[in-house]
């Protein structure tokens, strides 16, 4: 049996706005800068954190969903990003018991926690309370018993008088204070309609920021108690997730071969990023290079090119996407629709994936000539998935601007948040999935698609209502829904046999 023994933390709070983000980003940032290789993890489907984690770190940051890809696979997911790792922080989503709604502790922090035996280390946003922060702590930790809550550290204190008081009340409940951190502004991150800015689109400015919460928490929380404590973790059983066995067709055939050989180790680290390289880069995202013509760009006999959109538009996407691309078969390039005019040479399949094509609408807009390359391999029937921000940028317009008009709909920005959990079956067979394919996906936007599903809808969603969503034609499938493919792998083995037969 194949153990984990990587020492691990999970970051939580006893609600939204605590400190989280700051808390675990600074620490990974920290302890990187001591030379460990530090595994950054977030609780739940959110795609931003993760960008600042992988600059704290210089390693790609990955989400640990339950509710998304089950339970079953939060343990092997994590052991392949720690893989070869000296420490791993998972920062937790909303308040600690907070999951997917209508479905008990399934996808909460204290879910994670308990699937990883991992010691949870609570952030008390402290600014407007004093003795009532042991009674607060106390219901935190013994509401689960099966949930160890190890430590506290406490975010937004005033002054050394404020301190004093707290540590004082909290000496009783016997859970150990292991940081203190000052109001400090200077380590805020920008936030708009979902949220923070993503790294990609303020990459020096958050460099500094993420140098600020690691100088706040290097000066204010005990560093090597932390790490004493993530030694503390038990072991974890079983193998790690592996891509190369994830798309394996049923009855152990080989995958579609791939001239990278399903790449390099998944656990290895991104470079890290300095203020300088980070403003030039076309932003997160699976590429090995961009590749724009030339002999070097020409994919080998019997594999197909995958681009992946990026930069600061196209900013969300799960890391085992790619890994799983190219396993299948594929070679995985990113291209950014705000700078490059073509699509890279030898494109046979197209992935768009979530981010802000609302914000960038002009400058999508003004690329005439990338749209008119991606309707043009779209309607020539190329194997296209498009989520979310994907959608918007295929629609005919958004927000009156003209868009790549592959799907016959407009797009607006709405002020209604649409947030939440799906359980969805596919409705139309597609590049994707087969119709009949259930899985479960996750919405987060303020826009509106009109209509909101074609003739071939995407997907039937099944909870929390029931209705249609999507688009399927030609090889398009372009859909509201964020899924993580590690639920279901026979995704990725299916678009890429798709690029090598359209």
């Amino acid at each position: 049996m194949v153990t984990s023994s990587v020492p691990r933390l999970v970051i939580a709070a006893p609600s939204s706005g605590s400190g989280k983000t700051t808390v675990a980003t600074g620490l990974m940032a920290a302890f990187a800068s001591r030379g460990l290789a530090v595994s950054p993890h977030k609780v739940g489907p959110d795609y931003i954190d993760p960008g600042y984690h992988a600059l704290a770190t210089g390693r790609v940051g990955r989400n640990l969903d339950a509710y998304l890809c089950g339970a079953e696979l939060i343990g092997p997911l994590f052991a392949h990003g720690a893989r070869g790792c000296d420490l791993a922080v998972v920062e937790g989503v909303m308040g600690l018991y907070d999951g997917a709604a209508g479905e008990g502790e399934l996808a909460s922090t204290a879910h994670v926690a308990k699937l990883l035996r991992a010691p949870v280390v609570l952030v008390v946003d402290a600014s407007s309370q004093s003795r009532s922060v042991a009674a607060l702590v106390h219901g935190f930790a013994s509401w689960d018993p099966a949930v160890r809550v190890a430590g506290v550290i406490l975010n937004k204190v005033g002054s050394e008088r404020h301190e004093a008081m707290l540590r004082e009340a909290l000496d009783a409940s016997g859970v150990p204070v292991l940081g203190v951190l000052r109001r400090a502004p200077q380590v805020g991150t920008p936030s708009r309609h979902l949220g923070l800015v993503p790294v990609a689109e303020r990459r020096s400015e958050a460099v500094e920021a993420v140098a600020a919460m690691a100088e706040q928490v290097r000066a204010g929380c005990d560093l090597d108690a932390l790490f004493a404590l993530a030694r503390g973790a038990g072991e974890l059983s079983g193998p790690a997730w592996d891509a190369a066995e994830a798309v394996r067709p049923p009855g152990g055939a080989d995958a579609a071969p791939s001239s990278a050989a399903a790449g390099a180790s998944p656990a290895s680290p991104v470079p890290p990023p300095s203020p300088s390289a980070v403003a030039a880069s076309p932003g997160p995202g699976p590429a090995r290079h961009r590749g724009h013509g030339g002999p070097a760009d020409r994919t080998p006999s019997g594999v197909r090119r995958v681009a992946v959109a990026g930069g600061p538009a196209f900013t969300f996407s799960y890391a085992e996407h790619a890994e799983l691309l190219t396993a299948a078969g594929a070679e995985v390039v990113t291209f950014d629709p705000l700078r490059d005019e073509q699509l890279p040479e030898g494109t046979g399949g197209l992935v768009i994936g979530g981010g802000f094509p609302e914000v960038y609408g002009p400058e999508l807009s003004a690329n005439e000539p990338l749209r008119k390359a991606v309707a043009e391999l779209a309607f020539g029937g190329a194997p296209v998935a498009a989520e979310c921000a994907g959608l918007l940028y295929l629609a005919r317009e958004l927000d009156g601007r003209p868009m790549c008009g592959v799907i016959d709909a407009v797009a607006r920005m709405d002020e209604r948040l649409t947030l939440g959990y799906r359980d969805a079956v596919a409705l139309s067979d597609s590049a994707l999935a087969a119709a009949g394919t259930r899985m479960r996906g996750h919405e987060f936007h303020r826009t509106v698609v009109e209509p909101g599903a074609g003739a071939a809808p995407a997907w039937g969603v099944r909870a929390p209502e029931r209705r249609v969503e999507g688009f399927v034609q030609h090889g398009v499938h372009a859909s509201y829904l964020h899924t993580h493919w590690a639920s279901e792998p026979g995704v990725a083995r299916r678009f890429v046999e798709r690029c090598l037969t359209s």
